[in-house]
Order: structure tokens, then C-alpha cells, then sequence
């Protein structure tokens, strides 16, 4: 079963940081492409970033250059750090399974984070 647990989140101010973790178990984590989605208040989900299973960042326009996704294989974990924190970017942060999400897709309950002065 797959099972992705999400940690991290939190309020800062804007301009702020954080380091967002998501525990990956029930399937063979280093061969899978992983990726990060949010959905702010009222809105639907939206796609974050994402990383394959070889490493390769992808970003949506919207965090490039202030978010970084990585991955530590041994430790079966993905990673987000957010810099640079804005008022938008506020919402509940989903890692999920795959580049990116559909119905169906394999994703964790999220973690909250807020951005507000």
C-alpha cells in the first residue's frame, strides 16, 4: 500500500522559508517520478513541481527560483524547501506519486503552510 506522509509546514511571514518532507513507503521510491501539488483556499489543486526518478527538477513558473525539490533515495523522502515565501503561496502543500496528479494518484494528506504579515 502506499502510504506518503507529509511534514514541514507552518506560518511564516512573508519573505520567509520553510522545508516541506514527505515519508514515501509501499513502493520502490527510487525508480519513481514524485512531484508536489498545493491547493490554496478556494481553489482547486494546483502542480508545484515535480522530480523523476533520475533526478530532474521541474517547476511550475510561478515558484522557479524559490522553491527547490530533491529527493534522498536512501531515506525513501522528498523534499520542498520554499524561499522567498509569499501571501499566494499559502495553501495546503500534497506530495504525490508521479510527475503529475490525476484522479487516482497516489498522494499524502498535505501539510498546511501560511504566509501572512
Amino acid at each position: 500500500e502506499v502510504q506518503l506522509v507529509e511534514s514541514g509546514g507552518g506560518s511564516v511571514q512573508p519573505g520567509g522559508s520553510l522545508r516541506l518532507s514527505c515519508a514515501a513507503s509501499g513502493f520502490p521510491f527510487s525508480n519513481a517520478a514524485m512531484s508536489w501539488v498545493r491547493r490554496a483556499p478556494g481553489y482547486g489543486l494546483e502542480w508545484v513541481s515535480a522530480i523523476s526518478g533520475d533526478g530532474r527538477p521541474h517547476y511550475a513558473d510561478s515558484v522557479k527560483g524559490r522553491f527547490t525539490i530533491s529527493r534522498d533515495n536512501a531515506k525513501n523522502t522528498l523534499y520542498l524547501e520554499l524561499k522567498d515565501l509569499k501571501t499566494e503561496d499559502t495553501g495546503v502543500y500534497i506530495c504525490a506519486k508521479g510527475i503529475t496528479v490525476a484522479v487516482g494518484t497516489p498522494r499524502g494528506q498535505g501539510t498546511q503552510v501560511t504566509v501572512s504579515s
